[in-house]
């Protein structure tokens, strides 16, 4: 079995609407058939403690990729790259 990308994302996984960016971004891993495990975190900013560990930020949705990688940016420009294959180019090879 492959390693998976981990999708850092708010509890809110039922929350399926276009503006929402940690469904944005989760929409986008689908649509490229991308693996990936959710990481549910705390829906307050304060209690958002090991994601700020991770990423340096108390901002969803996080990327922690296979190779030990974390990404954050906005879900825009993060759903960009993974519907350009652009997501994981460490070494030249695409997630």
């Amino acid at each position: 079995m492959p390693p998976v990308v981990k999708l850092h994302r708010c509890g809110n996984t039922w929350l399926k609407i276009g503006a929402h960016p940690c469904w944005t971004v989760q929409k986008a891993l689908d649509e490229q058939g991308i693996e990936y495990e959710i990481v549910k975190g705390p829906l307050r900013r304060g209690k958002r403690d090991a994601l700020e560990q991770l990423s340096g930020q108390r901002i969803y949705p996080v990327l922690e990729l296979p190779d030990g990688e974390v990404y954050r940016a906005e879900s825009d420009e993060m759903a960009a790259r993974i519907r350009t294959g652009g997501l994981g180019r460490a070494g030249g090879a695409a997630v």
